[in-house]
């Protein structure tokens, strides 16, 4: 399988929604993401996308398909050497290494693109799968947050793993 990054263009939509609209990713993301994953929010994503350069919100395709999304936050005032990075995968496409060379690809357009020296993701502590995909990419455990997360009604425990430009092997 061939995993490539590209940005959202217009028409995505048809084939984003399928991938985002899934109750196991919803449970995994913040709240804002929204479910069920309307055509109307593949939109409103891509149409949002459009407008920003450069790009900091891609479309993961497996197979020139697309199979999810990866992007980043760029923090603001003294924390603007920082960027927050997330990802989601179409459930099909779970377990078979594709979001590891997604988030690598990534993270090389990221620190060859932006002002930014660090790359951070808060995780849910029970999202094993997620913690595994940073650490291969070099991402290290640096915070441990009890109770910091409130979902769907409850309480959960958040890991900070970060990645310093200095640190990733391309």
């Amino acid at each position: 399988m061939r995993v490539s990054i590209r940005p959202w263009i217009i028409g995505d939509e048809d084939d984003l929604v399928p991938q985002a609209n899934n109750i196991k990713i919803f449970n995994n993301v913040r709240d804002y993401f929204p479910h069920p994953y309307t055509l109307e929010d593949g939109k409103k994503w891509i149409q949002l996308n459009q407008k920003i350069s450069p790009v900091e919100n891609m479309a993961i395709l497996v197979d020139d398909k697309i199979a999810g999304s990866i992007g980043l936050k760029l923090q603001e005032d003294v924390y603007r050497k920082n960027a927050e990075v997330g990802y989601f995968l179409g459930e099909q496409y779970w377990g078979k290494g594709l979001t590891t060379i997604a988030l690598k690809k990534f993270i090389e357009y990221t620190f060859n693109t932006f002002p930014v020296t660090r790359l951070f993701a808060p995780i849910f502590e029970y999202n094993i799968a997620s913690i595994k995909v940073l650490e291969k990419n070099g991402f290290k455990r640096e915070g441990y947050f009890k109770k910091s997360i409130y979902k769907n009604g409850e309480y959960f425990n958040e890991v900070i793993l970060a990645l310093l430009k200095e640190d990733f092997k391309s």
